[in-house]
């Protein structure tokens, strides 16, 4: 049996990734995929856990290379768990988030070693890659007023425009992998956006 399809939404908090995450979900089905949708952190249980722990504004203690290595091991866990089985088995993983949000957030956006998070998240995932990257792009400004304020998102508006920044270098280094999209629009023109992208590698 081929290899599942792997498909990962990013973008700022609040961008709207788990409205699209779902939609596209529906729109695979149709198309005969048996498809997994989930996310990180916490998209097991003991990952659960460890998002909590992120995401707890009373940790204010935690350092960033703990941050750095607690996403590492949430995502850990997760390939482990979720994504690599599902993949053997050849389904369709939508996964909200993977390595570029570990790579906008705490590297360009804390300013620590990309290339330091990039091997701490191979050897996570076991050098796992998306086939295709959906990046959701909007004013942190806008999509941060419609968040639920923890540890991630209470932190200004330098550090996300530094995070969308990230995400849009990495997109421009990665363009044959990953699709950037506006998330302006309305949900279905935003929809609509993802779908044509997704188009061009499902099978």
């Amino acid at each position: 049996m081929h290899r599942g399809l792997f498909i990962t939404l990013e973008g700022i908090d609040g961008v709207g990734k788990t409205t699209q995450a779902l939609l596209l979900r529906e729109y695979l089905e149709q198309k005969g995929h048996t498809v997994v949708h989930t996310f990180e952190p916490g998209g097991t249980e003991l990952g659960s856990r460890i998002r909590q722990l992120l995401l707890d504004p009373a940790h204010t203690e935690l350092s960033s290379m703990t941050e750095i290595l607690l996403y590492a091991a949430d995502r850990a866990q997760h390939v482990h768990e979720k994504v690599r089985p599902a993949l053997t088995a050849g389904k369709t993983v939508v996964c909200e988030r993977f390595v570029d949000s570990s790579l906008a957030y705490q590297g360009y956006g804390l300013g620590l070693g990309l290339e330091a998070i990039r091997a701490v998240n191979h050897w996570a995932t076991g050098g796992l890659e998306p086939d295709l990257t959906i990046y959701l792009d909007a004013d942190p400004a806008v999509c941060l007023a419609r968040t639920k304020k923890d540890r991630i998102t209470q932190r200004d508006l330098d550090y996300y425009a530094r995070v969308r920044k990230g995400f849009l270098t990495m997109a421009q280094a990665a363009s044959g992998r990953v699709k950037v999209i506006s998330a302006t629009g309305t949900v279905e023109e935003v929809a609509a956006q993802v779908l044509q992208a997704v188009e061009g590698v499902v099978r």
